[in-house]
């Protein structure tokens, strides 16, 4: 998704082994959803929105950062501002905010500490996000984002205890990896830098 809306909105042809290892992760998806013994049409609804919002969002915020208007730090801000209000208004129809107000632990330190460092965090994440998009691509960005979770794929096979092992859904999956290695591979291959001459003093 993210792949299209760049060449649609940005203009942005990528090269044949960029396409070749997204289509490859595309594919290491389809063979690991075609055997995948926890379907859920409701989760795969979601997923898919969630791609689709990712994408979205990915690309217009390339696409503000090429221009001189806001910069990062003003896109940081305005898209923190702008999301405020309608955070606050699903957290009070989901009933968070009664949650949050009623929790009987904003006394203790512990909590408080944890609680700020993941704010912090959360802020750190974000500007992250953006310094990725900024010096790279929305694409980029996005594989990232699923590169980072390889770790936490494979654990939580091993650890969470609700992953339904299936041999067509692991082969999938390590497909999808596969491709997500070969984009890194291409995107960040550097030539090697020339050697310095040799300082001569005379």
């Amino acid at each position: 998704m993210t792949m299209v809306a760049e060449f649609y909105i940005l203009g942005i042809r990528p090269t044949i082994p960029i396409q070749l290892s997204v289509y490859t992760m595309i594919l290491g998806a389809v063979i690991a959803a075609s055997n995948d013994l926890a379907f859920s049409l409701e989760g795969y609804v979601l997923v898919l929105l969630n791609d689709l919002f990712t994408a979205s969002n990915g690309v217009f915020m390339k696409q503000k950062l090429e221009t001189a208007e806001l910069g990062k730090n003003g896109l940081m801000f305005y898209n923190s501002f702008f999301m405020l209000v309608p955070g606050v208004i699903v957290a009070w129809l989901t009933g968070d905010i009664d949650r949050a107000v009623n929790y009987n632990q904003w006394g203790d330190v512990l909590f408080i500490s944890q609680f700020l460092i993941s704010c912090v965090m959360g802020f750190v994440l974000t500007y992250s996000i953006i310094l990725c998009t900024m010096f790279n691509s929305a694409l980029t960005t996005t594989v990232i984002g699923c590169l980072k979770n390889i770790l936490v794929t494979y654990l939580g096979m091993l650890i969470g205890g609700d992953y339904i092992f299936s041999l067509v859904n692991f082969a999938g999956i390590n497909v999808s990896v596969v491709g997500s290695l070969l984009y890194t591979y291409v995107t960040f291959r550097r030539q090697a830098p020339p050697s310095a001459r040799p300082l001569v003093l005379v």
